[in-house]
């Protein structure tokens, strides 16, 4: 639909209010289970591969020719890189749900 111009001296339409969403409890819960889940995943990831439990698991016993590559410092670097980007995500979650928490409050961010 095209706008009609206006006349001279007449006040142009003003923007037009969009009403904010509103958030139920179950979509913060849903975020803070994902934080809590990447958090985990991560410090699991970063931690595990440098114990001694990272040679005598399942994985590594089922082919034993990949024993070799199972315990190369650069595989366990990049399993560690993985936990990384999971504390990463993590943590921008957690900002994330700081202003998804003040928006709902309406407190400015």
């Amino acid at each position: 639909m095209p706008l009609e111009p206006t006349r001279v001296g007449e006040a142009a339409p003003g923007p037009v209010s969009v009403p904010q969403r509103r958030y139920r409890w179950y979509q913060k819960f849903t975020a803070l289970l994902f934080i809590v889940f990447c958090m985990e995943v991560g410090l699991f990831l970063l931690i595990f591969p440098w114990t001694e439990a990272w040679e005598a698991n399942f994985f590594a016993a089922l082919v034993p020719q990949w024993h070799r590559w199972w315990t190369n410092a650069y595989v366990r670097g990049a399993v560690s890189g993985v936990g990384v980007l999971n504390l990463y995500i993590s943590l921008l979650e957690i900002f994330r749900l700081r202003r998804f928490a003040s928006r709902c409050t309406g407190e400015p961010q």
